[in-house]
């Protein structure tokens, strides 16, 4: 072989190990792990890292997802019901199965907490701030609906209610709390009409002021909540996520839960969303500013029949079990501590929190603790603050086998729901971000994903199908918004909380 074709041979072969190089990277974007995680720095702000490496296969993921070739999993293991059982607030969990196999691996838990009926109904009287941005963006019919809407949900305040009213631009206006009665009730009616557009968007401003505004009566009521409403990017005060996000967690520490609500198409909604789960209250993206009065009817009714409030899972990792990763969820993690705010709950109001876990299991003993989980809130009707708990162990084996065969159907279900939501998250931010190719291919690994489970997980099939059409369809850059917004409610849906409109 003379020298110029030994040259072009070795070209050619370093071509070809280039394209497999570049497909390894392609296939372990696009495995079943996450696009992205919530971490947090030392200072406890939020950041967004990297997906942890595609796993090995030296590391058991038959908890995870289908393996190729496997038997059905038709087993249903039974519930641990955490004590005490007493109280409006009932706590259930179940591992994805009663064995894990030793040495490193991967295992599921699922958390479902349910707010009973109480013996007798018995509507709160509620300490409400409502905060309404006036920027310039909110100029003509999206101000007029949210003035209608206001209005309206002072008409529903019963007397011995308190509202603060605050509504932000560049500048905050504070109204100060009042007790409600005829006469308060028509002074308030003619304060939001006269509210009228100006300037930026200090949508901290407003959330503080307002929120002073209803703090020095809220050792009076039972529920005291912030309703913020915004249709822009804040552009004054604090701006950051994090700052925000740490604005309300401090607003929560104080007693007050902060519902957050983004109307139009120019709102951060990642924003909204995240300051609704720091907050214990609910998110709403409005399309339609005249769905106002029905979205503010549904937040008093939400907050005067709230049974629980100030709600936290906390899990303690035991020994063995080295990292949890809580998915959908915003968490803090400190040692072996890992706090998971949830919402406020009215009666029959239901949370699901699905975790996966990262263990290494001894082979010198025939079970371990697995997780204790831990949920903290105050009893709205006793005034007094509750808890409940539950353990969840495994026994361990050797045997591979004996994993499947005791494999729980329904926790691999909620699990694979969990990681093919992920992907469907990310899609909607690829979406945004303009990334189509991106956004389709994270569509298709949740279409894999969802497909393992085709029976139990066609309602997800079916949304997936519907946003690729949709998406596929836009025309513009609004329909682009549309079909990412449609997808994100679903997977608030799908990652089992119920605090959104």
């Amino acid at each position: 072989m003379n020298r110029t074709k030994l040259l072009l041979t070795l070209a050619g072969l370093l071509f070809v190990g280039a394209l497999a190089l570049d497909a390894r990277s392609f296939f372990a974007k696009t495995s079943s792990h996450p696009p992205v995680v919530d971490d947090r720095l030392p200072n406890g702000h939020l950041h967004r890292r990297p997906p942890s490496p595609v796993a090995t296969s030296t590391v058991d993921q038959t908890h995870t997802v289908v393996q190729p070739g496997e038997a059905p999993v038709n087993l249903v293991l039974p519930v641990v019901l955490g004590q005490p059982a007493s109280g409006p607030l009932e706590l259930t969990g179940k591992l994805s199965g009663s064995y894990v196999k030793t040495g490193p691996g991967e295992a599921f838990a699922v958390f479902e907490l349910k707010a009973r009926a109480p013996e007798k109904h018995e509507r709160v009287p509620v300490n409400l701030a409502l905060v309404v941005d006036r920027s310039g963006s909110m100029d003509g019919p999206k101000l007029a609906d949210a003035k209608r809407a206001a209005q309206e949900l002072v008409r529903q305040l019963k007397v011995g209610d308190r509202l603060a009213l605050a509504h932000y631009g560049s500048d905050v206006t504070v109204e100060p709390s009042v007790m409600i009665n005829e006469r308060t009730r028509g002074e308030l009616l003619a304060t939001i009409e006269a509210i009228r557009v100006n300037g930026g968007t200090n949508m901290s401003g407003g959330l503080v002021a307002g929120a002073n505004a209803v703090h020095p009566f809220s050792s009076d009521f039972r529920v005291t909540r912030a309703i913020l409403l915004s249709d822009g990017e804040p552009t004054e005060g604090v701006t950051s996520n994090d700052g925000l996000f740490s604005e309300v967690g401090k607003l929560r520490e104080m007693g007050i839960t902060v519902s957050a609500l983004g109307v139009g198409q120019g709102f951060n909604d990642t924003l909204m969303r995240g300051m609704a789960e720091r907050g214990g209250g609910f998110s709403g993206f409005i399309s339609d500013s005249s769905q106002l009065a029905s979205i503010f009817t549904r937040e008093l009714e939400q907050a005067a029949g709230t049974v629980a409030r100030a709600v936290t899972l906390v899990l303690t990792l035991p020994p063995g079990v080295s990292g949890v990763e809580v998915m959908g969820l915003p968490s803090t993690r400190d040692g072996d501590l890992l706090r998971i705010p949830l919402y406020d709950m009215t009666s029959g109001q239901s949370a699901r929190v699905v975790v996966k876990l990262t263990m290494n299991a001894p082979q010198d003993v025939a079970s371990m603790k697995v997780l204790d989980a831990e949920v903290s809130y105050v009893d709205v009707a006793a005034g007094t603050p509750n808890q409940v708990k539950l353990a969840l162990d495994a026994k361990v084996t050797n045997d591979a086998q004996v994993v499947h065969a005791n494999l729980d159907r329904d926790v691999r279900v909620h699990a694979i729901r969990a990681l093919g939501t992920q992907q469907l998250q990310a899609a909607a931010e690829a979406m945004k971000s303009g990334d189509r190719a991106g956004a389709l291919d994270l569509l298709g690994n949740a279409r894999r994903l969802f497909g393992a489970s085709a029976s139990a997980l066609s309602g997800e099939l079916a949304d997936v199908e519907q946003t690729q059409a949709a998406y596929g369809n836009a025309r513009s850059d609004a329909d682009v918004r549309d079909a990412a917004m449609s997808l994100k409610k679903k997977t608030m849906k799908n990652f089992g909380q119920n605090n959104s409109y």
